[in-house]
């Protein structure tokens, strides 16, 4: 299953049922598990581990030298998880000796063509990246989030869970989960209902973030204000209370 053009170090460890298309690079202290496709004219780079049954497409660069120019040759590393699609030409880098070290990527996530993940990004499971999507480093893409065609995630941003961005969104500060974000700079647009109720969201749990977005964004109330409504009104509740919580903790501040 590993085509005789391909070209994998003595010090990689591949799974035996891990398929390796032409021309592919595998360096030393790359880790690839079971079930694993790397398409042709792929690089992979390590310290790298890639996990079990996932798809990697031809000129992807997996695990390379972060692109900061403070990093000094460090090992830091690339971590990948499980069931994961990374489609043609993406680019993911390793982390920095500056931050924790590791670029992380969950599980089950669907990344397009051309998408860049830079150093120290820690990328949630279930998240979808349009093509073109590009995170700066530090960036954390929390579960279930999506990212339209071209957006742009400036460094340290956060991208809460279930929350979408429209295509060519460049994203300056955090995005609280369950919003939609369009623009340059971004601006909130609702809810992503329809996100929402395709993971299975009931009716009065949607109401209740629908109510939040408006204390939030619709009703003339200053932040520290608007959270302050939304826990007393649905502080026993833990979507809301996730909103709140992750608001509160924003060190970049939130779209507004």
């Amino acid at each position: 299953m590993i085509h005789p053009t391909a070209v994998i170090d003595s010090n990689a460890q591949i799974a035996e049922n891990v398929s390796i298309g032409a021309f592919t690079v595998i360096g030393p202290d790359v880790s690839i598990g079971a079930g694993s496709k790397i398409g042709p004219h792929v690089v992979v780079e390590g310290p790298t581990t890639i996990g079990e049954d996932n798809e990697i497409f031809q000129f992807a660069s997996v695990g390379a030298a972060p692109q900061d120019k403070k990093y000094a040759g460090e090992p830091t590393t690339l971590v990948i998880g499980d069931r994961n699609v990374i489609r043609e030409s993406c680019t993911l880098n390793r982390g920095t000796a500056q931050d924790i070290g590791t670029t992380i990527i969950g599980n089950d996530n669907w990344i397009m063509a051309y998408v860049h993940i830079a150093h120290d990004c820690v990328v949630g499971n279930n998240t979808i990246f349009a093509n073109n999507a590009t995170l700066a480093g530090h960036v954390n893409v929390h579960d279930h989030a999506i990212l339209g065609g071209f957006t742009l995630v400036h460094q340290f941003c956060q991208v809460g869970t279930y929350s979408f961005t429209g295509m060519g969104t460049a994203l300056g500060k955090d995005l609280p989960p369950y919003v939609m974000a369009h623009g340059a700079p971004a601006m909130p647009r609702g809810i992503n209902r329809e996100g929402l109720k395709r993971n299975g969201f009931d009716t009065a749990s949607m109401a209740r973030i629908k109510d939040c977005y408006r204390m939030l964004y619709r009703q003339d109330m200053q932040f520290q204000q608007a959270l302050a409504k939304i826990d007393e009104l649905y502080s026993e509740f833990e979507d809301t209370a996730l909103l709140s919580s992750f608001c509160k903790q924003s060190e970049r501040g939130i779209i507004r």
